[in-house]
Formats: C-alpha cells, sequence, structure tokens
C-alpha cells in the first residue's frame, strides 16, 4: 500500500503543482488547498493515470493521500478482476 500512497502522492503533487515535501501518507487533501472540486479533478487524474474507472460516489472517501490510495486499490482490483475479499 506505500508503493501505491507514493503514486497518489505523485498525481496530487504534478496535479496541483504542490512542493513534494508537503505532501505526505496522513496529508489531508484540505489542508493541501484540495477542495471538492479539486478532489474531482484528482479522481479524473487518477482514472486517466490508472486506467481504471472510481465512483462519484467514493469522492467522500477523498480525505487524506492513504484513503485516496485505498480507493484507487480497489478500482485497480476491480479492473482486474481480482475483487475484494468478502
Amino acid at each position: 500500500m506505500d508503493d501505491l500512497c507514493a503514486e497518489v502522492a505523485k498525481v496530487v503533487v504534478d496535479t496541483f503543482r504542490l512542493d513534494p515535501g508537503l505532501v505526505s501518507q496522513d496529508s489531508p487533501l484540505e489542508e493541501l488547498g484540495i477542495d471538492s472540486k479539486g478532489r474531482v479533478r484528482l479522481l479524473a487524474a487518477l482514472e486517466v493515470h490508472h486506467d481504471v474507472t472510481i465512483d462519484l460516489d467514493q469522492l467522500d472517501r477523498f480525505t487524506d493521500i492513504a484513503a485516496v490510495a485505498e480507493v484507487l486499490a480497489e478500482a485497480l482490483n476491480e479492473r482486474t478482476g481480482t475483487g475484494r475479499a468478502s
């Protein structure tokens, strides 16, 4: 999961042109200046970067880098057909 957090952090840094030193696994998106429109922008960037589809309903879970990585992991699992354990 750390690798995925690093990937999400890189997308956040690139998308919002932030200093990489400011973005860590537990960085709240709000403190990085990412509001609700920014979360939609981040979702779109992740979809393009990772060739996945993330439901807009998942935006409420976009609270920090680790939470975004968790949502992304689920989308990647769905894309590859591995699914989640019940």
